[in-house]
């Protein structure tokens, strides 16, 4: 019998064993490839590999059992195919020697993860998101590679065909080859250059999952990996920030729709919906941050939220000051807008209205149908609530999502039938 083979010896039947391959996979998938990725340098192979011994786990645990080491046997498994590929395909001794140092003697236990796997998870996550690849490129290929999700999955996100996305996947491991792109974690001021990228593409990732038509497993997605990296990265403050920040927000998830699926703004959801358990979470993740940085200022922004009892409770006064200060340290249209937002609901709608039009005086929201929304908000909370009615259906008019023109169109229905 093969080492391969050995398992818990009780037969679980395709469902069960089906089930135990997901879950196992979900942590083993990325641990396998960036192992692979790190001995042999070769990102398809170790896709396939890794692909392929979830295959295997699929066809024997139901009849074997599922191995007392699950994620020791997958890689294993991966190991063992990579080293067939590399001896047919007759490549360098070199990367077959770095394999074979992988390879236990018979009768060792599985490898457990051990401080060089966590490490090439790490490396894995830095190479994806290296500021060499477009930043398109950089989402594909962490889906991909550290996620283990389908490429006709991350098509669809991205809102290409499958063809062209499997080609952008090509392009960037081509990329990384060419370019001689290190396959490590920076170190010094390398790694402050670094990672706010990083950290950049795990926050598109989620936003692109949050968004009303978004596909909530690639939110889900984003957040196991911010939870990955702040495991990995426990030092690092803006880590841990944007950590607190997507389980925040994520809490929401299930609350941010009515029993029609239509859309509930913030102070409409009911709040005991809300995962109480991410919020927990996301709180002790804020008292680790130590830092100013923007994802600090931003979790504190949504820990104010998350832990308001209601709507009406909310402190919108500490809310302004947080995004006075995210204004100073990464001035932007978006974060001017929302700055208008809170100073409207801490100190009154028309100091909402002057921040706006500062906030739109570059023209960098010309066409922007959420600052239009904003707009009708604090005019109907001045009470001119049939100019507000027509803002509202005029940023409807705009927005590309179907339910937030519903929204947006139920904004303007409830405002004119709201009484003085």
């Amino acid at each position: 019998m093969s080492r391969t083979d050995t398992t818990s010896g009780a037969p679980v039947g395709a469902a069960a064993a089906a089930q135990a391959v997901a879950a196992v996979g979900v942590d083993a998938y990325p641990r396998i490839v960036a192992t692979l990725i790190r001995v042999s340098g070769d990102w398809a192979l170790a896709e396939d590999c890794a692909q392929e011994a979830l295959a295997v786990a699929l066809e024997r645990w139901p009849g074997d059992g599922v191995p007392a080491n699950p994620d020791g046997w997958l890689m294993t498994v991966a190991r063992n195919r990579a080293l067939d590929v590399l001896r047919r395909a007759a490549v360098e001794r070199r990367k077959l020697h770095d394999l074979a140092l992988l390879t236990p003697a018979d009768g060792q236990p599985e490898p457990e993860v051990g401080e060089d796997v966590v490490d090439d998870r790490l490396r894995l996550i830095f190479t994806c998101c290296h500021p060499a690849l477009a930043i398109e490129a950089r989402v594909a290929l962490t889906l991909r590679t550290v996620c283990g999700v389908p490429t006709a999955d991350i098509a669809r996100l991205l809102l290409v065909s499958e063809s062209t996305m499997t080609r952008r996947l090509t392009r960037a491991r081509t990329r990384i080859a060419e370019a001689g792109i290190p396959y490590r974690v920076p170190s010094g001021p390398a790694l402050a250059e670094r990672l706010p990228g990083v950290l950049a593409v795990l926050y598109l990732l989620f936003t692109r999952g949050y968004v009303a038509d978004g596909e909530p497993a690639f939110a889900d997605e984003a957040v196991r990996l911010a939870r990955l990296l702040d495991l990995l990265m426990p030092e690092q403050s803006e880590v841990a920030a944007l950590l607190a920040l997507v389980l925040f927000q994520h809490s929401r998830r299930d609350a941010r729709r009515d029993a029609e699926g239509n859309l509930l703004s913030l102070d409409r959801q009911d709040r005991r919906r809300w995962d109480r358990a991410a919020v927990a979470e996301g709180i002790s993740a804020l008292a680790r941050v130590r830092d100013d940085g923007p994802y600090a200022w931003q979790a504190r922004i949504a820990a104010c939220h998350a832990t308001a009892e209601s709507a009406e409770a909310t402190d919108w006064q500490a809310i302004a000051r947080a995004y006075d200060a995210l204004l100073g340290l990464r001035p932007s249209p978006v974060v001017a807008l929302n700055r208008a937002v809170a100073h409207g609901y801490a100190y009154g709608p028309t100091a909402g209205l002057v921040l706006l039009d500062e906030a739109r005086a570059g023209g960098g929201l010309d066409g922007n149908p959420v600052a239009v929304a904003v707009q009708a908000d604090l005019v109907a909370r001045q009470g001119d609530r049939s100019r507000a009615a027509a803002l509202f259906r005029e940023a409807a008019a705009a927005v590309d999502s179907a339910a937030e023109r519903r929204a947006l169109l139920d904004r303007a229905a409830a405002v004119l039938s709201t009484h003085p």
